[in-house]
């Protein structure tokens, strides 16, 4: 009977483990299995959109010289030197004053060229006729472009044109019904979204990587704002789509952040609705048109805008304004912040030059300043962009002698002569030395101070009145000129 019980109760307990085992599983498996169902697959995405992203090849013409040199002269001093290691017999230039012997190059001649490969890329179809957009970097200086397909077509390209400056190339391939990439929207596209890329790292054809966008609108000193993401991004990927879920390509893969040349987690798309408004104006023009103002901008900070009684640190502050250029004809001045340009917002500096590029040149619009603490509305004519060398002014051969430093640290004087016609002087006074508190703020030597607060300085005796009147602890903004550029420092005494 003991024996019967005992049997009963083992096979209660053992009914009973397996039962908290199978809950147990149920419990620890059914997350997992719903967040795999949750997980991406990109199998469709790709067999959609692959047959219409492409390897390009580039190859440049090199020189050569017959002995095996590669871009080396056969009168280059170290031709000798190579020579020398090369077998008992090989066939050299012809000597001075001596014809050249078959397969030679006489002393003088040009040497032969020969196309050796120079990039690999990827770039994407656009339209069924055979446009497609690449990068820049990818096709510039080019002799010959070599696209080829997953399907291992191959066809050779032509530059329609390129534009450095946001590093867009629009090339053609003669085709008809070519696969070709559906174009998406940018701004539907949220931080957090996964997204695909494909391309040729590393000339390893169609490869495909997938990640999430990081961050939108990221600012690395390029003319466009990038699409930053974590995608695995390498040298060859450069020119490929970068693809949301439904297959719609939203960017341009272009740039990666690296120390050691391979990708460390975060690569750069250029949007593609930049793109495909570059892409228009090469295939109608062959060439990008840009509006230009003729300003030199930096970022507003949040101490410069409080002493300047904006409410925050927004708009572009102008640091030099070109001669002759569209903003001098319309009244800008140094130390003015561009706050609104034809009805759109400039939130921070870099803002400005893409909305005045994107502006047609020849366009009458209205721009909004900030000028000694009041909007102000000027009226400016765009013109086209162009590339200005900025001019150096020549060194003063005078200089007065110091007088002693005030309470900010300064000793000024008024402008030589000499100063006021090289840096193109109405007013201001020229720092001769700077110590304690302006020292620290950094300023140096030879910066002229053209502002102090809302008053324009106009001679070292009215700038000393002013420096005197400004109360303890208060901030003083001071717009200084350094060379071509101007700037606000903010001192407080």
């Amino acid at each position: 009977m003991r024996s019967e019980v005992l049997n009963s109760r083992k096979i209660i307990w053992t009914a009973f483990l397996f039962l908290a085992m199978a809950v147990s599983v149920l419990n620890f498996s059914a997350p997992v299995n719903a967040a795999a169902r949750d997980l991406p697959d990109f199998s469709d995405l790709v067999d959609r959109v692959g047959p219409g992203v492409v390897n390009i090849r580039t190859t440049q013409k090199v020189s050569q010289n017959p002995q095996g040199f590669p871009g080396m002269d056969p009168n280059d001093p170290f031709f000798e030197f190579f020579r020398r290691f090369m077998p008992p017999g090989t066939p050299m230039p012809g000597q001075p004053g001596q014809p050249g012997q078959p397969g030679q190059t006489p002393r003088g001649a040009p040497a032969p060229e020969r196309e050796v490969p120079s990039g690999v890329g990827s770039g994407f179809v656009i339209d069924a006729d055979g446009y497609l957009l690449t990068n820049h970097h990818v096709v510039d200086g080019a002799e010959s472009i070599i696209v080829t397909f997953p399907d291992k077509r191959e066809f050779k390209g032509k530059v329609i044109g390129s534009d450095q400056r946001t590093d867009v190339a629009l090339v053609k391939i003669e085709g008809k019904n070519l696969p070709f990439l559906k174009i998406g929207n940018v701004n539907n596209t949220k931080v957090g979204q996964w997204v695909v890329a494909i391309g040729s790292p590393f000339g390893l054809e169609n490869s495909v990587t997938a990640g999430i966008v990081s961050a939108k609108g990221r600012d690395t000193g390029e003319y466009l704002p990038f699409i930053q993401t974590d995608v695995a991004v390498n040298p060859g990927n450069s020119g490929g789509p970068l693809l949301n879920l439904d297959g719609e390509v939203i960017g341009i893969n272009s740039q990666i952040y690296s120390r050691t040349g391979g990708f460390m987690g975060i690569s750069f798309a250029i949007p593609i609705d930049e793109a495909m408004r570059v892409a228009k104006q090469l295939r109608e023009n062959g060439k990008v048109s840009r509006g230009r103002i003729g300003v030199g901008i930096g970022e507003v900070d949040k101490d410069v805008a409080k002493a300047l009684g904006l409410d925050s640190a927004v708009g572009a502050l102008v640091g030099s304004v070109g001669k002759d250029s569209p903003a001098e004809k319309a009244g800008v001045i140094a130390g003015d912040i561009i706050l609104r340009f034809d009805g759109k917002k400039v939130v921070k500096a870099s803002d400005l030059p893409r909305i005045v590029g994107e502006t047609k040149p020849g366009s009458k619009v209205s721009m909004v300043l900030w000028r000694k603490g009041a909007e102000k509305t000027v009226a400016i004519t765009v013109a086209e962009f162009e590339t200005d060398a900025a001019k150096a002014a020549p060194a003063p051969a005078e200089k007065p002698k110091p007088a002693e430093a005030d309470k900010l640290g300064l000793t000024v004087t008024d402008p030589t002569a000499q100063e006021k016609s090289a840096l193109n002087l109405t007013g201001g006074v020229v720092v001769r030395n700077s110590v304690g508190m302006a020292a620290a703020a950094g300023i140096v030597t030879g910066d002229v101070i053209l502002r102090l607060g809302r008053t324009d300085i106009t001679s070292e005796k009215q700038f000393a009145e002013l420096v005197k009147a400004i109360p303890k602890g208060q901030a003083a903004p001071l717009l200084v000129r350094r060379g071509e550029n101007s700037f606000f420092v903010v001192i407080t005494p």
